[in-house]
């Protein structure tokens, strides 16, 4: 499969018909008016620990006012809103899947913050803005749907000015064995580019972003999801839930990353790195 295979067959994986409509609906089953951005927390954090792991992943970073962050792979733009709205920071958002970023802009003008988070699609190996323009960048659970490491993170490390951080939070392989799919990330192997901790740090030290620490966040992956399932036992889908960005294989995906979480073959894992 070449490139452009590939990034047709990742957007096709997320695309989703009618997301806005089913998030305003859980928004209306909720009866909490107009939406904010915490409320929101329980569908646009794509990412395993959710709000939890970007509260972590945002201390880490140590963002100031007005600090000008990339998020690659934004997604709806969950982690851009919070990070905008919790830090003062003003964040630019990319992702290759052109209905996330329809929805994530409808969100973004919904919650008032359009003057400091702007999402686009784009592809994440040809980033569309100037050298060392970004204070800050983060790349949450992207990086298993590409390839070439090596280029992504030189194109990250090109935007970024010099001592600038960047952190990445991916699920990364950390024991031997074979995992199922579909995954959250992907429906097969052909998309899916799961690597270990040491293989992100080689690539990060190639492209001039000295890794800085290092957190295995495992436990709070599997916390999430047994949190998640209790939910859904005690009273069926919540109003405003991950089912509602994961489609209707969404049960199937959350039960074969579990089994692999709990069999030590992946794991979330979040590394803060620094450009030189």
């Amino acid at each position: 499969m070449d490139s452009d295979a590939r990034d047709r067959a990742v957007a096709a994986h997320y695309a989703l018909t009618g997301l806005t409509a089913a998030i305003r609906g859980g928004l209306a089953r909720l009866g909490d008016g107009a939406p904010t951005v915490d409320i929101l927390g329980a569908v646009d954090e794509f990412h395993m620990g959710g709000r939890a792991a970007t509260k972590a992943l945002a201390e880490a970073l140590g963002l100031q006012p007005g600090a000008r962050v990339l998020d690659v792979g934004c997604g709806i733009g969950g982690t851009a809103r919070w990070l905008a709205a919790h830090s003062g920071a003003r964040v630019e958002g990319v992702d290759l899947t052109p209905e996330f970023v329809a929805v994530g802009r409808a969100l973004t003008e919904e919650v008032g913050l359009a003057g400091q988070v702007n999402l686009q699609q784009g592809n994440a190996l040809a980033l569309p803005f100037e050298a060392d323009s970004f204070d800050a960048a983060v790349l949450l659970h992207v990086g298993m749907n590409i390839a070439d490491k090596a280029a992504l993170f030189a194109g990250i490390a090109g935007v970024l000015r010099p001592g600038g951080r960047f952190a990445v939070y991916d699920v990364m392989r950390v024991g031997g064995g074979d995992f199922g799919f579909p995954q959250p990330w992907a429906g097969g192997p052909d998309v899916s580019f799961v690597e270990t901790p040491a293989a992100y740090r080689a690539a990060l030290a190639a492209a001039g972003l000295a890794p800085e620490s290092e957190v295995d966040r495992r436990a709070l992956a599997l916390e999430m999801f047994a949190a998640m399932r209790a939910r859904m036992a005690a009273g069926g889908p919540p109003p405003l839930g991950l089912h509602l960005v994961m489609g209707p294989d969404g049960p199937v995906k959350i039960a074969n990353v579990v089994a692999a979480l709990e069999a030590g073959v992946i794991a979330p894992v979040q590394i803060v790195a620094r450009k030189g």
